[in-house]
């Protein structure tokens, strides 16, 4: 825990060795910070002046950890640019997770290795990212929905439903899609052979 932090006492709380929680952000009962996780740095927020340089926006908001949670190694959830950054009861992080300013992640997640949200992503509950999804952000992936890995996400998802593949649709549709894939170079030979085929001669 960083030496400014001040956490006021909570039931069974483990804060494993190198873990920070920022000022002002707050951990609730039986959350578990493995090691190397941040809670509360700043979100990555900037604005670019007319020389081009960059402008460092001030993050004055928080990050509020709820109860039941456990965030693996390395992963960082930043505080807010304003508002609040929120995990809610029960969410379950894994390592090398990006959960950006802003963000809500609902009850019962689970979001695995490498997956990144974007500021503003809203997940509702029992939402499952599996490893390497991203996020655009300031969308949201409503309750029960599944998205598979390394699917980019860019719009809102549906409640309970299934997505994959970047840019990510249905699932069921992806798996027929990426079979199709493949065999694209002999369909594209094949209709090209119809087309001359079927030219005035």
């Amino acid at each position: 825990m960083s030496s400014s932090t001040k956490v006021p006492p909570r039931d069974d709380v483990t804060l494993h060795s190198h873990s920070v929680v920022r000022e002002f952000c707050t951990v609730g009962n039986r959350v578990i910070l493995q090691n190397g996780v941040v809670v509360g740095g700043d979100g990555f927020g900037f604005a670019k002046r007319s020389d081009q340089s960059h402008h460092k926006i001030v993050q004055s908001g928080v990050t509020v950890i709820e109860d039941d949670v456990e965030i693996q190694s390395l992963t960082s959830v930043d505080r807010a640019s304003i508002g609040e950054t929120r995990i809610k009861r029960g969410a379950k992080v894994d390592s090398l997770v990006q959960i950006g300013h802003g963000c809500v992640v609902g009850e019962d997640n689970i979001i695995c290795s490498q997956t990144g949200l974007a500021g503003s992503s809203i997940l509702e509950k029992n939402v499952l990212l599996a490893g390497q999804v991203g996020i655009s952000g300031h969308l949201t992936i409503h309750e029960g929905a599944i998205v598979y890995a390394q699917s980019g996400v860019g719009h809102d998802v549906p409640a309970n439903t299934r997505i994959s593949g970047s840019p990510a649709f249905d699932a069921s549709e992806w798996l027929r899609a990426i079979t199709a894939f493949k065999s694209l170079p002999e369909i594209l030979r094949t209709v090209r052979e119809l087309k001359r085929n079927h030219e005035p001669s």
